[in-house]
């Protein structure tokens, strides 16, 4: 198990901008990464969370699993998630689980920071 992770996080306005600096996106670091998700989204004031995906490589179904539960928390506070520049095996397997129908996946952090702006 992973003690830690790599991420950065960016705040503006009441949006988030969480990246996650690893690789993998799996059982090892998912329970961390829920972890920062449920500080994030109840302690601090965002309504808006934008998921970059950039670096990661390899996502299971943990992964899925803590992108879920941030949308769960954001959508029980009428906030919003997007999905930013998922590399092609995390596409793929967002589409495969059909999490494309409830994501909504952006081709780039800009992208989902403007999608955000229009339907607020």
């Amino acid at each position: 198990m992973a003690e830690n992770f790599n991420y950065e996080l960016k705040k503006i306005a009441d949006t988030a901008i969480f990246k996650l600096n690893e690789k993998r996106f799996d059982a090892s670091i998912a329970g961390f990464v829920k972890g920062e998700f449920t500080i994030l989204l109840h302690t601090e004031d965002v309504k808006k969370l934008i998921l970059d995906l950039s670096e990661v490589e390899y996502c299971d179904s943990s992964g899925l699993s803590a992108i879920l539960l941030a949308f769960r928390i954001l959508q029980s506070n009428e906030g919003q998630i997007r999905i930013a520049s998922p590399t092609k095996n995390v596409k793929t397997l967002i589409e495969i689980s059909q999490l494309d129908r409830v994501l909504t996946v952006c081709n780039s952090v800009e992208e989902a920071l403007k999608d955000l702006n229009d339907k607020s």
